[in-house]
């Protein structure tokens, strides 16, 4: 083999070697990157991305270089009726696209698919949900509120108080009467004044029996000339008339 022809394959190999090098660490940065992925997946991390572009069924947005696909139906808690609808035209100039930003979370990596699904309707649950139940935790033991029967359970009949909060007034909360079934006393769409009795745990317990005790304890008190007040309505009818002196 001649010089220049040994020169040509020392040059080929190296060139070889270093594509081979070069493929190897794209290969390696890419692995460390849906590594990451996963990380965020795993972490429930709230990403704010950029609308790509608009496919069949979905939009696309990318997460550190890499291709994802929010679908359709997990782009919003409401039905999205137009997709084009995440590529906003620019009013001064026809031509030109500017794309919603969103905010997502991870919900499939598949680095050997690399299939790369998120969802931007798991987001706006969650902020829903923090909403209610910060809503929920102003609320106060004590308040008497007006709601609208939703709902009716063998165990008893859930009650819409307004701002998206609806809550139980468990059977035996339903009158002072023994009551075998709830629709004895209420039927779904019927308006209702209840009591709050109970706030824990993001749930609501109402009572409809809190108010006739209530109701029947002022009128007892009124009867003995005992002053009762706001303070004594949490108070039930038997220990309250237990003070009286008559």
């Amino acid at each position: 083999m001649d010089i220049m022809a040994e020169e040509v394959k020392e040059t080929r190999e190296d060139f070889e070697a270093q594509l081979e090098e070069s493929l190897n660490k794209a290969s390696t940065n890419e692995d460390a990157v849906w590594n990451r992925l996963e990380q965020m997946k795993e972490d429930g991390d709230v990403l704010a991305l950029t609308v790509g572009g608009v496919v069949n069924g979905g939009v696309i947005v990318y997460v550190e270089g890499i291709r994802g696909f929010i679908p359709a139906s997990r782009l919003s808690l409401s039905y999205i009726e137009d997709l084009e609808s995440y590529l906003l035209k620019d009013i001064e100039d026809l031509n030109v696209w500017l794309q919603k930003d969103v905010e997502a979370k991870i919900i499939t990596v598949e680095p050997e698919e690399q299939r790369l699904v998120l969802s931007a309707k798991a987001v706006e649950k969650e902020k829903e949900r923090k909403e209610r139940e910060n809503k929920i935790n102003e609320l106060k033991v004590g308040t008497v509120v007006e709601g609208t029967v939703e709902n009716i359970m063998p165990y008893g009949a859930f009650v819409d108080i307004g701002d998206g909060i609806s809550g139980l007034v468990h059977i035996s909360q339903l009158s002072q009467k023994r009551v075998k079934s709830p629709e004895e006393v209420v039927k779904e769409g019927d308006a209702v004044t209840v009591k709050i009795i109970k706030v824990a745990n993001g749930k609501v317990s109402l009572s409809i029996k809190a108010l006739e005790e209530d109701k029947e304890a002022a009128k007892k008190a009124e009867e003995t000339g005992v002053e009762y007040t706001e303070d004594a309505a949490g108070t039930s009818l038997g220990d309250l008339l237990a003070n009286i002196k008559l």
